[in-house]
């Protein structure tokens, strides 16, 4: 039969089937998740020696390992009392790395904990977990570490382990993520159309957007330390989330008009970021302007660097450009914004949301 299907309720000449092989078995049920250990991590701190499958060494050669559950390569492994492997001695002038694993092997028909043998060297691999379905499937517990001249053996714990489930919301995510475990990845859906498609998480420093999903977000930057604009300038900005509490941007402002548009007040020409960045730490963006008309005094090219400072604690950053009067004078302040021109400004920073 080329076609098979189960389970089902009644077997059929169709190829459906009721019975189903521990074969068939680990080939459905591998599916329905990756291997872990049977445990949420949904607290902010966890004592080593609480988990499941905690271990420590004892008579120097033997781990001891306390109960816990695990899902492993489709099947399902529990262990309700204290289990010891021993770690076959190393006398060798190389130390070794061996792995603790909970072991599925289809041809005994069950799963049970074992220790896995690396080679010595002087720069050790622990042994890579077997996941061959249909014989022999692996998830490690913990990596040992058997120093040369059979020295004490070091345990590192490296099991997987299970979390929320990710969760969506058609509305309200920001208040929805309140009754769910931290931990959780939640998607709003914008079912409503008010806001944007956004993944969340809410972890140990609280709720915050990950990133946005689908198109960017458009916003309108402002010129600062300009006085009253001549009519005729066009604001172009777009913005997302790409990480928890990272945000790009890019803006894009034409002059329009006929004026120069100058400096005023305290602070060259500053254009506007759509979240306010970090103030702990400098920040800085890279853009150019387009100025076909020489005017101002300045090329039809203009390299141009925003400039995030230490201490900030606005959403402004600075505009500044080479020198116009010395190179070896570095960078100076942006004092005009010339007719018939245009900055574009590009760049990515760390904000103030957590």
């Amino acid at each position: 039969m080329a076609e098979k299907s189960f389970p089902f309720g009644e077997a059929n000449a169709s190829g459906g089937q009721t019975a189903v092989s521990q074969l068939d078995w680990q080939d459905m049920a591998k599916l329905w998740g990756g291997d872990r250990i049977d445990f949420k991590l949904t607290n902010y701190s966890y004592q080593n020696a609480a988990m499941p499958f905690a271990a420590r060494v004892v008579n120097a050669r033997t781990i001891e390992l306390k109960a816990g559950s695990a899902w492993v390569g489709g099947f399902y492994y529990q262990l309700d009392s204290i289990l010891t492997v021993d770690i076959e001695a190393n006398p060798t002038e190389n130390p070794r790395r061996d792995t603790i694993v909970v072991r599925v092997d289809l041809s005994k028909g069950s799963a049970n904990i074992a220790a896995v043998k690396g080679q010595p060297s002087k720069a050790p691999i622990a042994p890579r977990p077997q996941r061959i379905a249909g014989r022999t499937w692996e998830m490690v517990l913990h990596e040992v570490l058997v120093p040369a001249k059979d020295g004490a053996l070091v345990l590192t714990a490296v099991a997987p382990y299970d979390m929320p489930a990710a969760v969506s919301s058609p509305w309200y995510t920001r208040q929805t993520a309140d009754y769910h475990p931290m931990g959780t990845l939640i998607y709003d859906l914008d079912s409503n159309g008010t806001d944007t498609q956004y993944e969340a998480f809410n972890g140990r420093d609280g709720y915050m957007i990950t990133r946005h999903l689908g198109k960017a977000r458009t916003y309108t930057p402002k010129l600062v330390n300009t006085g009253k604009l001549p009519s005729g300038i066009q604001y172009r900005g777009m913005w997302r989330w790409i990480a928890s509490n990272s945000v790009w941007f890019s803006i894009d402002i034409n002059n329009t008009s006929n004026t120069d548009i100058k400096q005023s007040g305290t602070g060259p020409i500053s254009f506007t970021l759509p979240k306010n960045p970090s103030s702990d730490i400098g920040q800085a963006f890279t853009g150019y302007m387009l100025n076909s008309g020489y005017d101002a005094g300045l090329p039809n090219f203009v390299s141009l660097t925003g400039m995030s400072w230490s201490g900030n604690k606005t959403n402004v950053a600075k505009i500044l450009y080479p020198s116009a009067k010395k190179l070896h004078e570095g960078l100076d302040y942006l004092l005009v914004f010339p007719r018939k021109s245009s900055i574009i400004i590009t760049g990515t920073y760390e904000s103030n949301a957590l």
